[in-house]
């Protein structure tokens, strides 16, 4: 089957935080036999910042951020058997959704990919008017990655027809332990962009830490950080390209998750970034949010905080033995569990159980 996937981008991780979702599970669903084409705009600078060359399990069409070329990558959702708009392209949301699934064949199964589903549901409740409160009803799959039942919930109450969760998972060809680098190395790196409804919690799990242990080495990395007032004991070292990943989790002794506002309420969203460290092996602290039993368990796989001095208390506790026993079971969980092979086995049967039951209704 072919997939028309329209996206923020596959190339580039730059500002991009779904980066590694979509590749990780298109990699996987080209192994299960989709020929797949991914559109993305040329926008946000990620085209120069780009961390990897077109790959061989997807097409990739860039094309300008202009009124011009967004008619012309609409129109080839005509020729695709699966039509998938993903949420926050960034340029034309609207535009995109509206056009691509009303240009779909009737046959073509019409997908919503949310990799930011609290995001979109708040931005559904104040805007009644908005274009997908139209398109909604007609689409054949809501897949999300994370939420869990509180978001199926909102999903379907809205008019969904049907929504499932596609978590975010390891790809442990891209994710996996490496020799710790000198760069990297300290007590506690935390990655991530800066975003307005994540720099509390930040403030909160990270630079409160910090601050109550100054002897300890703290490092940040990620986009935004530059004009951020920190504790002097804490480094920032700017973008880090995924390929740089696996030194940043590996060198140190301990990297910390930290959900956004609106995840954390939601629950049931666990971050690429703790896929990645898991898989990498190293020891995590996460912030507190419903749903994490469901993929590490705490105090064995992950070590769990509720505010910023349960973050000082773990990482003042922590051994390097510990640390690397904490990481190795994590490491193994997740792959026992948690791989974007799993996930796109299970996206795989739910498209062909939905291109099945087309096919039915238009012979009936």
């Amino acid at each position: 089957m072919k997939i028309a996937f329209y996206g923020s981008s596959l190339l580039s991780a730059y500002w991009n935080g779904a980066a590694t979702y979509y590749r990780g599970l298109l990699a996987e669903l080209a192994q299960r036999g989709y020929d797949i084409t991914f559109y993305e705009p040329d926008a946000f600078d990620r085209q120069q910042h780009k961390d990897i060359e077109p790959p061989d399990y997807a097409r990739v069409v860039v094309y300008p951020a202009t009124e011009t070329a967004l008619q012309t990558v609409i129109a080839s959702a005509a020729e695709a058997d699966v039509v998938v708009k993903a949420s926050g392209v960034g340029v034309f949301d609207d535009e995109l959704l509206e056009g691509v699934m009303s240009l779909a064949r009737p046959h073509a199964v019409k997908i919503f990919w949310d990799v930011d589903a609290p995001a979109t549901l708040a931005h559904l409740r104040a805007n009644p008017g908005d274009v997908m409160h139209r398109v909604l009803p007609q689409l054949d799959l809501v897949l999300t990655y994370g939420g869990g039942p509180p978001v199926v919930t909102a999903y379907q109450a809205a008019g969904a027809r049907l929504c499932r969760p596609i978590y975010n998972a390891l790809d442990a060809s891209t994710h996996h332990p490496v020799a710790a680098q000198a760069r990297f190395e300290g007590d506690l790196n935390f990655l991530a962009n800066r975003l307005p409804d994540r720099e509390a919690r930040v403030e909160r799990f990270f630079l409160e830490p910090a601050a109550r242990l100054p002897e300890r080495r703290f490092l940040i990395g990620g986009n935004g950080w530059d004009d951020k007032a920190m504790p002097a004991n804490v480094r920032r070292i700017g973008h880090v390209g995924t390929a740089e990943h696996n030194a940043f989790n590996c060198s140190p002794l301990a990297v910390l998750n930290v959900a956004r506002d609106s995840m954390a309420d939601v629950g049931f969203s666990p971050a690429t970034r703790v896929f990645e460290a898991a898989g990498a092996g190293a020891c995590l602290i996460t912030d507190a949010w419903e749903g994490i039993e469901l993929f590490l368990t705490p105090d064995e796989e992950v070590l769990v905080a509720r505010d910023g001095q349960d973050v000082a208390e773990h990482v003042a506790a922590l051994t390097p033995e510990r640390a690397r026993a904490i990481g190795e079971a994590a490491r193994q969980r997740i792959l026992a569990e948690h791989t974007y092979a799993r996930r796109a086995a299970e996206a795989d049967a739910l498209i062909r159980r939905e291109a099945a039951a087309k096919r039915e209704r238009s012979l009936a």
